[in-house]
């Protein structure tokens, strides 16, 4: 841009013999022109448009991370551990301001600010596997003692009524039985709402309360496919399983289940 305007061609001065009984045309023309040049060359080069705009992304970015890392994030449900509440290809909003965020890099967590009933459904890291994040009911709570029978949940010997309990297998199934237990400290007994579908405490144990990154707020949108396709690890099939999305995303999705709370 600054060397088009340098390029710009100025007024040539008139050829007279007498040049001082001329109006000074020269000079006005001459300098109109260097006041367009030098006004011209005020406005930001190119790189500063770059430079402006890489600034506004940079500061888009972090906004966006920080919402993701302190407020909340999106996730997808693919598997049936919790059909019945949550189905599979449900994308979900999930809070976890209230939850304790962990820092980046620093491993530190703000304080937690939200205290864990016995019903909520939390997501939390896998105990055996911290890179995988799971989504469950919470059954117990430190202290508690709970225990199954035919299909019943006992809290303190007390039944549980569970309207959201799906139930396939019969009830006298060793799925739904299991011994007196009691909550240790700092930890949460967690089952899955689809209770013959579900890994969860019954087989693998507690739930660290610190492992709780956040909880299910709504489903945002919902989309019909099998297991399988969403949880595929190969990057082919990956690809294109989402490149038919476009093409049944009307058929295929749940609208129903669109801003459903949880």
């Amino acid at each position: 841009m600054m060397q088009v305007l340098d390029l710009c061609e100025r007024s040539a001065p008139a050829d007279s013999g007498d040049k001082t009984d001329l109006p000074d045309l020269t000079q006005t023309a001459v300098f109109g022109t260097v006041s367009l040049i030098e006004e011209d060359s005020a406005a930001p080069p190119a790189r500063s448009f770059w430079r402006r705009s890489t600034g506004r992304l940079i500061v888009m970015a972090l906004i966006v991370l920080g919402v993701r890392i302190f407020i909340g994030e999106a996730s997808v449900v693919p598997t049936g551990s919790m059909e019945g509440t949550i189905l599979i290809g449900d994308h979900l909003f999930m809070d976890k301001l209230l939850y304790g965020p962990e820092i980046p890099l620093l491993g530190w967590r703000l304080p937690m600010l939200k205290t864990i009933h016995r019903g909520d459904i939390i997501v939390f890291r896998y105990p055996k596997n911290p890179s995988e994040a799971y989504l469950k009911r919470v059954a117990g709570v430190a202290g508690d003692r709970l225990e199954i029978h035919d299909g019943v949940v006992y809290v303190n010997s007390k039944p549980v009524a569970e309207p959201y309990a799906v139930h396939n297998a019969p009830r006298t199934s060793r799925y739904e039985q299991m011994a007196p237990i009691v909550v240790p400290p700092g930890k949460l007994f967690v089952l899955g709402d689809n209770r013959d579908n579900s890994s969860d405490s019954r087989e693998w144990g507690y739930v660290p309360l610190e492992n709780v990154i956040g909880e299910p707020m709504f489903v945002y949108w919902s989309y019909d496919a099998p297991s399988s396709r969403w949880l595929d690890e190969n990057l082919e099939d990956k690809l294109a399983f989402y490149a038919t999305i476009p093409i049944h995303f009307f058929s295929h999705t749940r609208w129903s289940r669109t801003g459903t709370w949880l």
